[in-house]
């Protein structure tokens, strides 16, 4: 497994061991592949994830937003992924209901100093754009930290930091 996709995982896990927000909304998601600056993911959509009209709900998209973002932070090398300044998302197409698969491209589309722009694209299991979101990060503070790391260019190796199992 690539050192960015086991990274990421590992900041995912993280996310999740705090048993707040991410680990109740969407304990099942599941990160697929990971490159610096390009997170794919995917969720099963469950009964709790629907709207009343029977499909995945949209503040579930847009927390979705929130933290695909940080996670495509993440494959920049960076174990803190800093906090929200600006998220949005637009709503495309149904999104799918439960028991089918939301699949989500998260794209770093700009990292400085202090700030980190992603975009994330979400698809429903025809295929087809259903919501886009933009998340714009304040990464200030959170770099540099003991756990951060730097990779080769295609994500496959650690070239600066640990590389932990």
């Amino acid at each position: 497994m690539a050192a960015c996709l086991r990274f990421t995982r590992r900041v995912w896990r993280s996310f999740v061991e705090n048993k707040g927000h991410d680990q109740q909304c969407f304990p099942n998601l599941k990160i697929l592949d990971a490159k610096p600056g390009l997170l794919k993911a995917s969720l099963k959509i469950e009964p709790y994830n629907l709207n009343r009209v029977g499909t995945l709900h949209g503040g579930l998209i847009m927390s979705l937003t929130d933290t695909l973002g940080s996670l495509a932070v993440a494959t920049k090398g960076q174990y803190m992924t800093g906090v929200s300044v600006d998220i949005g998302t637009s709503f495309v197409k149904p999104a799918g209901r439960a028991g089918e698969e939301l699949t989500a491209t998260a794209v770093v589309t700009g990292i400085g100093r202090s700030l980190a722009y992603t975009r994330v694209d979400f698809y429903n299991p025809q295929g087809q754009l259903a919501a886009y979101g933009h998340h714009t990060k304040y990464v200030g503070k959170s770099a540099g930290h003991e756990n951060d790391v730097k990779f080769s260019e295609d994500g496959e190796s650690v070239i600066e930091g640990k590389d932990v199992e």
